[in-house]
């Protein structure tokens, strides 16, 4: 369920060095006066200019990026279907209803054996819902629609928008702190040397400046979960979705019981990593919000 999460930062990584190359290239968007040193006011208009461009050109991306990278297979109403992708689209199309979305996701499967589903799109209008061929063996029908539950809530609350605007925000103090570090550090060379220096300082710091504001999203990522969570359950009800958690919970622990390589670098939950870089909560944790609620 992270793989949305994790497109949307790659993409918006892509996007925010290609438009900063271009900008350096060009020299157009300048911050440094004519002593030397900057202007912040201009810097910090520049870089809001960067950063939410970043974020939106990737947001519009999302749906398009996810299909080719996912290899998703799009499933039309009106074209033959088997049993099994027909109760999908009706589960789908059924939960959205219920979710008060005035327009139908796509939908689509995807040839995996993670068990594994997600959500993603630029809008309630232009969004996507996929589910892995292994989710849809692995799971019975209850935990499945417990699934579907959660991702439709998540277009429903609107969770990459938000998200959008949140990365736009990080975006742009990235781009701002970067460039101070960057014209700090071409303070310590010889003066023929500094616009080199500085230029390949503002790609260097903005790589990791990125790498550490993806923390803030990973931790909005993980409370939209639990919230996405709720909203699962109100839409399938509440024994549905800890159904599917806890499915979730016992098909992670089998894969790292198995030690399937190829699958447990696929799966959702299991041998976690450090919170900080999770965008999901510990399944354990979901499970008791939505028990104790």
């Amino acid at each position: 369920m992270g793989k949305r999460i994790l497109y949307f930062l790659l993409t918006n990584i892509l996007v925010l060095l290609t438009i900063s190359i271009i900008f350096s290239v060009t020299g157009a968007g300048n911050y440094i006066n004519e002593q030397g040193g900057i202007n912040f006011g201009a810097l910090l208009i520049f870089s809001a200019i960067i950063g939410f461009s970043g974020s939106f050109i990737s947001l519009a991306m999302s749906r398009w990026i996810a299909k080719k990278m996912m290899n998703v297979r799009v499933l039309d109403p009106n074209k033959p279907m088997s049993a099994m992708e027909q109760e999908v689209v009706e589960k789908v199309h059924r939960l959205s209803k219920a979710a008060g979305l005035m327009h139908m996701p796509e939908v689509g499967i995807y040839d995996s054996p993670e068990v594994n589903a997600f959500a993603t799109g630029p809008s309630k209008k232009r969004s996507l819902v996929a589910v892995s061929t292994g989710l849809l063996r692995e799971m019975d029908d209850a935990a499945v629609e417990g699934v579907i539950a959660h991702e439709v809530a998540h277009i429903a609350n609107g969770d990459m928008v938000t998200m959008t605007l949140l990365q736009g925000v990080v975006n742009t103090f990235v781009v701002f702190l970067a460039r101070i570090a960057a014209w700090i550090a071409s303070r310590f060379v010889k003066e023929d040397m500094a616009p080199i220096v500085h230029f390949i300082a503002v790609f260097v710091f903005q790589i990791v400046f990125s790498i550490l504001g993806s923390l803030v999203v990973f931790a909005f990522s993980r409370y939209r979960e639990f919230h996405a969570d709720r909203g699962g359950a109100d839409l399938a009800g509440k024994d549905k979705m800890v159904h599917a958690l806890r499915m979730l919970k016992a098909y992670s622990s089998r894969v790292v019981e198995e030690r399937d390589t190829a699958v447990a670098t696929l799966k959702i939950n299991g041998r976690r990593k450090s919170a900080l870089f999770s965008t999901h909560p510990d399944l354990d944790d979901r499970i008791n919000r939505l028990e104790g609620r």
